[in-house]
């Protein structure tokens, strides 16, 4: 009946209490792989996990490659920082067991901890994802990062219970993370037409932090909520700066190669 499919590159330290947590639903927990180095699909294979493997293009082309490989009809895909609480596991099962023939798929509401804190507001508290779905309908939409899955609004419905997402441990790991994904974000606006400009740059990050931190109440998670509105609030300008970058960057000089040209 549902196929977990979870997309992963060396994520050591999330993938055994992510399969663990998928157990409880799935008929199939499908590993799909690009390029791990740490041991993470020794991890999966261990405990019974199917693993196919390819290199990442971008996130949404990975996925559609993934999808259609999954056993069953429907898929639940978990990323390997979330975890499927019992409750959900309970709706999950329960929704499946007879699924409505008018609906394509859910939304399920995301619970965010940062660095193991539980995250209440900043935003995150209205956090969803459209993640459990018919295998051979649903596909995400081309863009290479935040890509979602394109189902006509009155063919999804949405489940109760959450997913926990445990996105940021660490700083090194969550500063690599949004340069990676500011990159892929400029490059996405970039071929849709959108161009750098001052106002954009300028004002994004005091009004976005002044939208989160006060508006939606990010100062009640204390410290934490702090970090995570300016974060955020920043990523928004690296997402415009990298933008930039693509329009307006000159090539870095390469004495070796010019002194390579003039010898010859």
């Amino acid at each position: 009946m549902l196929t977990v499919l979870i997309p992963a590159k060396n994520e050591r330290l999330n993938i055994r209490p992510c399969i663990e947590s998928a157990r409880a639903i799935a008929d199939e927990i499908l590993l799909a792989d690009s390029g791990s180095t740490d041991g993470t699909t020794d991890i999966a294979r261990q405990l019974g996990c199917r693993v196919i493997e390819r290199e990442l293009i971008d996130f949404s082309n990975f996925k559609n490659w993934a999808i259609p490989q999954a056993r069953h009809a429907w898929v639940l895909v978990l990323d390997a920082d979330e975890r499927v609480t019992p409750r959900l596991a309970d709706e999950i099962r329960l929704t499946l067991a007879n699924p409505p023939s008018e609906l394509d798929g859910f939304w399920i509401g995301r619970e965010n901890y940062f660095m193991g804190r539980r995250i209440r507001h900043c935003g995150w508290n209205s956090d969803a994802v459209f993640r459990l779905f018919r295998r051979d309908v649903c596909r995400y939409t081309n863009r290479r990062v935040h890509e979602a899955v394109a189902v006509a609004p009155a063919r999804a419905g949405r489940l109760v219970a959450k997913l926990a997402h445990y996105t940021v441990w660490d700083y090194d790991r969550y500063l690599a993370k949004i340069a990676h994904y500011t990159r892929l974000g400029a490059l996405d606006l970039h071929e849709r037409g959108r161009r750098a400009h001052f106002a954009g740059m300028f004002f994004r990050v005091p009004l976005r932090f002044l939208q989160l931190y006060v508006f939606r109440l990010g100062f009640l998670d204390g410290l934490a909520g702090l970090q995570i509105c300016m974060l955020t609030a920043m990523t928004g300008f690296l997402k415009q700066a990298r933008l930039w970058e693509l329009e307006h960057a000159l090539p870095q000089p390469d004495p070796e190669r010019d002194r390579e040209r003039k010898a010859a």
